[in-house]
């Protein structure tokens, strides 16, 4: 029975990350060299070294303009990502009803918990992506990333969900909430 549980389990896609503290000398020094003319006037620097099952990364999180930011490198110190909390206001009046009209057809009883406007870096273009996330530009390769919870048969859980920026879903996650993570074995 515990194996038929455990197979069970891992059969879902499920966000379960790992973050841990770093010193600013563990972080990669041309990824702090890429973000540094940002780093003006900034405060809560920290930075992390996070795990989630299948690789590894660097994160540098801080708020600057009354936005708390997170920067993502991978393993190598090459960016990943640039995002930032928003609320729903801050979306676009067409996206934001497309995002609502799919949570409403999938889940039920749902509360927003987080909204991150999300800049992905996909090719060479990494000091592009950063000058538009810290102009705060809305274009159209952004994402929304929102944390959500609903409830389902077991109670409530958590999804991380990703829409492009005109609010066409593009992925969703279970996600393991960080608070109770020393529960689960």
């Amino acid at each position: 029975m515990f194996a038929l549980f455990s197979f069970l389990s891992f059969s879902q896609e499920e966000k379960n990350e790992r973050e841990i503290r770093i010193k600013k000398t563990d972080f990669p020094s041309h990824s702090l060299d890429l973000i540094a003319p940002y780093l003006q006037k900034v405060t809560r620097l920290r930075f992390y070294k996070e795990y989630d099952g299948e690789k590894s990364s660097f994160e540098a999180k801080f708020k600057k303009q009354r936005l708390l930011f997170s920067v993502e490198f991978d393993s190598t110190g090459t960016l990943e990502d640039i995002e930032f909390r928003i609320k729903k206001v801050d979306i676009p009046h067409d996206s934001w009803k497309a995002i609502e009209t799919y949570i409403d057809q999938n889940f039920k009883n749902t509360r927003i918990k987080k909204i991150q406007q999300q800049y992905v870096v996909k090719t060479d273009n990494a000091k592009l992506v950063l000058k538009d996330a810290f102009q705060n530009l809305i274009k159209p390769y952004i994402n929304y990333e929102l944390i959500i919870s609903s409830k389902d048969a077991k109670g409530f859980q958590e999804y991380e969900l990703l829409f492009n920026a005109e609010g066409k879903f593009i992925s969703s996650r279970k996600s393991i909430p960080q608070k109770y993570d020393h529960v689960l074995y």
